[in-house]
């Protein structure tokens, strides 16, 4: 059977946008996209999920650290697409893999496909992360429970269940992905996280601090039903904000007319200054987390190459000005999205920085589109990552075969239930960010191009400085991958699942 037959042959990229072919010399392909077109698609192959976790980056680096950090990650990744798109010239291809196997043969091609499987897996999960956490907050404002009644239907790992089943796998089974599915549903996806973006900032300038829940573990604070009505009803009826009952505590008012009209008796809370205070330099078990979550935010190097065959009037430098132009828009977006949502939970900043607002509105109309928004890019984006790590393991394992069916629903099935595992057992999203962050993220930034630009790259003396600046860019890489995975495992054997380690 013809190739072009199987639905999914060498047509995805590694996080689902299309490709036309693997082309293997690059001359010989014109691409038709224009500079404006190639800046928003590589910007989409950046923007994903991470985003989500930069705020609790940022509360455990603080804000100078961890700007340095971002940029620096930001430099690094501009850098390691300079190696790739030279490593694509000399080595003669636009296929990540390919590079790999001219580079070290099967050993290398298997390091790219196992990084770039491994990385799309770790989407998948923090998409489904992103249901398990979202969906039972939507459901429960939409019944308007104030708090989670613990019934099966607010349960997120029975919710990921029933979506992965009812919506993904379904369109999963369809044997392509049509370009036009792929293109709205990655522009939806997009969308989302700007609206969540923009939400994000308008929130900020909304809520006071400290916040109530702040208050949650504090002896000092006592109050009953009646207090808390009364003092709710003021809140409320000054339209600042969406509380609950349950979240309001006498400390969030410090007004002489709140104290006589509620009769609530309370004295200042000594840390107040303290909670609102951002910190510049922090250091503590979850920093190991930080660099992980950046480069798994920014990582889009299995994406570079494609989208570069697709370049009209292709060149190295015009597509580095693409990545230099897309790079630093996420940049931008990244540093003031993990700002906002620092400046307005400070330490208390979950993982995932929108289950943390979960904490103070409870029916809040805008959070609730929001939301529904994420749920619903995230969802429609699982498929599309799954095609093309169903493609990995089908020309791994099945290359030269004719196309079944079975095959095609097994291989969806077992990649849908891995990671459904992984969402119901690993406690939380940020160690995924972390470990992929740390592995397979690492492997496509750092190792893998300065590795294949060391043994392709032929036309220069190894004792050049590119290719001891790229020697060491792969040292560093090593490390950092060690180094992180190291501290990553620590934390877990020091603050096990159950236990919540302290800023």
């Amino acid at each position: 059977m013809d190739d072009n037959e199987d639905g999914e042959e060498d047509r995805f990229l590694s996080n689902g946008l299309m490709k036309k072919r693997k082309y293997e010399e690059e001359e010989y392909h014109p691409g038709h996209a224009s500079f404006g077109m190639s800046v928003f698609n590589l910007s989409n192959a950046i923007m994903g999920s991470g985003i989500l976790g930069l705020s609790y980056a940022m509360a455990n680096t603080g804000i100078v650290l961890f700007t340095i950090l971002l940029i620096a990650v930001a430099i690094l990744s501009l850098y390691s697409v300079h190696l790739l798109l030279m490593t694509a010239k000399e080595g003669g291809s636009l296929v990540y893999e390919t590079l790999g196997q001219k580079a070290f043969g099967w050993p290398g091609k298997m390091a790219a496909f196992g990084s770039i499987i491994m990385q799309n897996i770790g989407a998948m999960s923090s998409y489904l992360f992103i249901v398990k956490y979202e969906l039972p907050e939507v459901i429960r404002a939409f019944l308007r429970l104030e708090e989670n009644s613990g019934e099966w239907y607010l349960n997120g790992n029975y919710l990921v269940v029933f979506v992965s089943i009812g919506i993904i796998l379904p369109l999963s089974l369809l044997k392509n992905l049509g370009l036009l599915m792929i293109e709205q549903s990655l522009d939806d996806n997009v969308k989302a996280f700007y609206f969540y973006f923009s939400q994000l900032i308008y929130k900020k300038t909304q809520l006071p601090c400290p916040l109530p829940f702040f208050y949650a573990h504090s002896s000092n604070l006592s109050m009953n039903t009646s207090d808390m009505s009364g003092l709710y009803a003021i809140r409320h009826n000054t339209s600042l904000m969406d509380f609950s009952r349950a979240d309001i505590t006498p400390a969030v008012s410090s007004s002489q007319d709140a104290h006589h009209t509620t009769g609530v008796h309370f004295e200042p809370h000594p840390d107040d200054e303290e909670m609102c205070t951002p910190k510049y330099f922090v250091f503590n078990s979850q920093t190991a987390y930080t660099v992980p979550i950046l480069a798994f935010a920014f990582v889009c190097h299995p994406e570079v190459l494609p989208i570069y065959s697709e370049l009209k009037d292709r060149s190295r430098r015009k597509m580095q000005n693409v990545s230099n132009l897309s790079i630093l828009a996420m940049l931008i977006m990244y540093m003031l999205s993990a700002l906002f949502g620092y400046l307005t939970f400070y330490g208390n900043v979950e993982d995932e920085l929108l289950h943390t607002f979960t904490k103070v509105y409870k029916f809040d109309t805008m959070l609730l589109l929001v939301r529904l928004a994420v749920l619903t890019a995230v969802t429609l984006t699982v498929p599309i990552v799954l095609f093309p790590i169903r493609s990995s393991i089908t020309t791994l394992l099945f290359r030269g075969r004719e196309f079944s069916w079975i095959r095609h629903l097994l291989i969806a099935m077992f990649i849908l239930v891995f990671n459904n595992m992984l969402v119901i057992f690993v406690p939380t999203i940020r160690d995924i960010f972390g470990f992929i962050g740390a592995s397979a993220a690492t492997m496509l930034i750092f190792i893998l191009p300065a590795a294949f630009y060391l043994r392709l790259v032929k036309s220069l003396p190894f004792t050049s400085w590119q290719k001891i600046g790229a020697l060491v860019f792969l040292l560093v890489g090593i490390v950092f991958m060690i180094g992180s995975l190291s501290l990553i495992v620590l934390d877990w054997i020091n603050h096990p699942p159950g236990s919540k380690a302290g800023h």
